[in-house]
């Protein structure tokens, strides 16, 4: 056994990842990271990272006409970045928009605006679309090639279940980033969080046509993370409590290790150890350190994750107003004290099962799913006119940012219930006029 001196790295480095964290309730922001599918606009096929017409061609385009930086992978651009704001490459090309959180929707929004008024010359040039979808909706993984950045080798390889391979190459998501202000704050954010996320889920469920037919689902790509490495997505914990951010490093330590980086290069661990034993015992001569715990913990993929902030992850893509849709709710409730304790109220006499049950029913039944005799439907109308109450009293005009959500729970749908019923009726099963529809509202 390899002896680690004491002062490699100790829990308390660890703990102050998180501490770090704590803000002031003037200074609460919130952040958002969309991910869209690209796919070319004859084909519908997904655009592949090469080519001449491929994605990295798209991203260097743009990079040269608007001066962001190169982030690169062994001389490979992954993504771009400027100042506080980054465009990234998942797996399997899809487009990642992440900016610097700010205090208002309206000024992410404006960013965002900003950014793909930029985009959308280049793509069109290019024959591509970037479309608000959270699984392809023609291609498979089994066409669709992951990017050259060298951790998503080792990560395919590595993650079982399923529909891993789906999860990475062919879904698109959106998350929401909250902040804190204590250890008990955040974890009372972070519970709650927990059980918001299936009803969330729900609401904007839009992916039920994958690979050109009706999946039978409303949202495939929830049911995609359902049957991905057990051992590292899910709820973190069973959402008791009693649970702190000790508890969290806790399952983060206990969690196989896929790799770390050292001088620039991943070294692969494929799950042979944890990470409280590598904390132990190292691994091939190799001591851990606090950047490999940000790292362990960066590939842990629950529900709910905390950093020093909160990220909330499992939202299809939406397109419009729906994507500040889920900000809005978000915001609504977790800056507003009386607002965390209606909607604690509210799912009081639920338990940790009926959550757990509640996830796995969710990708198929959306809103049409029941708990404890009341629809998800109903919760979910709950949930909006919590967060609308919030945000009437902040006076800051974000409740306009719900009349998108509520227009379609008014009608009892979420997005992928309107696909289906187009899908099935109007468009007589044909894609293209699915990807007008989410393209041009068409």
């Amino acid at each position: 056994m390899l002896n680690l001196r004491s002062n490699v790295l100790d829990r308390s480095e660890i703990l102050k990842l998180y501490t770090k964290g704590f803000k002031t309730l003037d200074n609460y922001k919130i952040g958002l990271e969309y991910e869209r599918l690209p796919i070319n606009s004859e084909t519908l096929q997904a655009v592949d990272y090469w080519g001449e017409k491929g994605v990295a061609a798209c991203l260097e385009q743009f990079a040269r006409l608007y001066g962001w930086d190169y982030i690169v992978d062994d001389k490979n651009v992954i993504g771009l970045a400027k100042e506080h704001d980054t465009i990234t490459l998942e797996p399997g090309s899809q487009i990642e928009i992440s900016t610097k959180p700010e205090r208002s929707i309206f000024e992410l929004k404006k960013k965002i605006d900003k950014i793909n008024s930029a985009l959308e010359p280049i793509l069109a040039k290019n024959k591509t679309i970037l479309l608000d979808y959270g699984v392809s909706p023609f291609s498979t993984f089994k066409n669709i090639h992951l990017i050259p950045k060298r951790r998503y080798k080792i990560m395919a390889n590595y993650l079982w279940g399923i529909l891993s391979d789906v999860m990475m190459r062919e879904t698109a998501g959106i998350q929401c980033c909250i902040d804190f202000k204590s250890e008990e704050d955040a974890m009372r954010k972070f519970k709650l969080a927990n059980k918001l996320i299936p009803f969330m889920t729900a609401m904007f469920s839009n992916s039920p046509i994958r690979g050109g037919v009706d999946t039978g689902y409303k949202s495939f790509r929830a049911l995609s993370w359902l049957n991905t490495d057990n051992d590292r997505c899910g709820f973190a914990g069973k959402i008791s409590e009693e649970f702190s951010f000790e508890d969290y490093i806790e399952i983060v330590m206990k969690t196989p290790m896929i790799f770390i980086q050292r001088n620039g290069q991943p070294i692969a661990i494929n799950g042979d150890i944890t990470f409280e034993e590598y904390m132990n015992e190292g691994y091939g001569g190799v001591l851990p350190t606090l950047s490999d715990y940000e790292l362990q913990a960066n590939l842990y993929f629950p529900e709910v994750r905390l950093r020093n902030f909160i990220e909330i992850r499992n939202h299809d893509c939406v397109g419009g107003d729906l994507k500040y849709a889920i900000l809005a709710i978000y915001k609504g409730i977790f800056y507003n004290i009386n607002a965390i304790y209606e909607v604690e109220e509210l799912f009081k006499h639920l338990q940790y099962k009926d959550f757990s049950e509640l996830r796995y029913n969710i990708p198929k039944l959306g809103l049409k799913a029941v708990v404890k005799n009341t629809s998800v439907l109903d919760y979910a109308r709950n949930i909006v006119n919590i967060a609308e109450k919030a945000l009437k009293d902040e006076q800051m005009g974000e409740t306009l940012f719900l009349q998108s959500v509520k227009e379609y729970l008014d009608k009892g749908m979420s997005p992928a219930d309107v696909i289906i019923k187009k899908w099935n009726g109007v468009w007589n099963k044909d894609l293209r006029k699915m990807i007008n529809y989410l393209t041009q509202g068409l």
